[in-house]
């Protein structure tokens, strides 16, 4: 099953790109003996509209055109919180139904229009508290590789 990253926004060069870069290189690598392909970054621009609910419905738009078949994944921080063995667990289910992909959508500085989220396969959130774009990448890029790591039964993951 191949993993998808949207984004809307671009990441600038840096630390932060390092590190989402670095966990999603450890992602391809742990994952492809599990089934799991592809962990491959999509940045959409952010809309200029000038109201934040013509923003959010421009860059659903976009995203809805763009995605690759498969679930879609909208974080959100109102959606449904997993733990990491949770969220390894509804990656390989995904995978043993035999959906062609997974795509984690990450929402620009307004982030994602509702109505978007509504028709998400899941809304996933990461905790109640707002996180900037970058930083949720990172997160994201984190739990990727380390749901590879406990799917394998690697010991990088401890209870």
């Amino acid at each position: 099953m191949r993993v998808h990253v949207a984004a809307i926004g671009r990441m600038k060069q840096g630390p932060e790109r390092e590190l989402a870069s670095r966990y999603l290189e450890r992602a391809v690598a742990s994952g492809r003996p599990l089934g799991l392909t592809g962990f491959d970054v999509a940045e959409y621009p952010e809309s200029r509209a000038a109201a934040a609910a013509a923003r959010k419905a421009e860059e659903a738009k976009a995203l809805r055109t763009a995605l690759p078949d498969g679930i879609v994944v909208a974080l959100d921080e109102r959606g449904t919180t997993l733990g990491s063995e949770a969220f390894a667990r509804r990656l390989a289910r995904w995978r043993d139904d035999g959906r062609a992909g997974v795509s984690f959508v990450i929402g620009g500085a307004d982030g994602l229009d509702p109505d978007f989220v509504a028709g998400a396969g899941l809304a996933l959130s990461f905790s109640p508290l707002t996180w900037p774009h970058q930083l949720v990448r990172i997160m994201l890029a984190e739990q990727l590789y380390r749901a590879t790591t406990i799917l394998a039964g690697h010991p990088y993951h401890r209870d």
